[in-house]
């Protein structure tokens, strides 16, 4: 299966539209996935979020971060220490097969994550974020041209939905 970006096999819409790389053909079934959201940041897409966390369950892909999109997530995290919360992300961000994030209300803590997985390892990453927030969201997140990593612009939520279902399948 060939991973592509958008809707269409582009990222319309956005000034990287001519980008047409191709993620490698991979089997992305029962995968452990990272899924990243803003924990202390602006979580207004907290919707879109919950619904690509249900769709990837959906789809029996395991989903280690699934506390994120929980109302209590700030108060979870806040429930260990600082330290206690890198170690377990850090292992997870190991652990997992592909790191997929609601960027539209980003935090350092999103771009980290981005940032080290893309550095640092080989991992697939995609991005998620509202086209009508784009221009508020870092240009290191929105300007990545990275092989590894697919930016993923929406409006709606079933784009999102249809994006996981037609580039995730099993």
């Amino acid at each position: 299966m060939t991973f592509l970006g958008g809707l269409d096999g582009r990222d319309a819409g956005c000034h990287y539209e001519s980008w047409e790389t191709k993620f490698s053909e991979g089997n992305f079934a029962g995968m452990q996935i990272y899924f990243g959201f803003t924990v202390a940041g602006d979580r207004s897409a907290v919707m879109v979020a919950k619904a690509t966390v249900a769709i990837l369950e959906e789809m029996h892909h395991e989903v280690l971060t699934r506390h994120l999109v929980e109302d209590n997530a700030w108060e979870a995290d806040r429930s260990i220490t600082p330290k206690e919360v890198y170690l377990r992300d850090m292992k997870w961000l190991q652990q997992c097969d592909m790191f997929i994030a609601e960027v539209s209300g980003s935090s350092f803590g999103l771009g980290f994550e981005t940032g080290y997985l893309l550095g640092a390892t080989s991992k697939k990453v995609v991005l998620f974020f509202r086209r009508d927030v784009e221009s508020k969201i870092s240009l290191l997140i929105t300007g990545i041209v990275h092989p590894n990593c697919r930016l993923v612009p929406y409006s709606e939520l079933h784009e999102v939905e249809d994006w996981i279902r037609n580039n995730l399948a099993q």
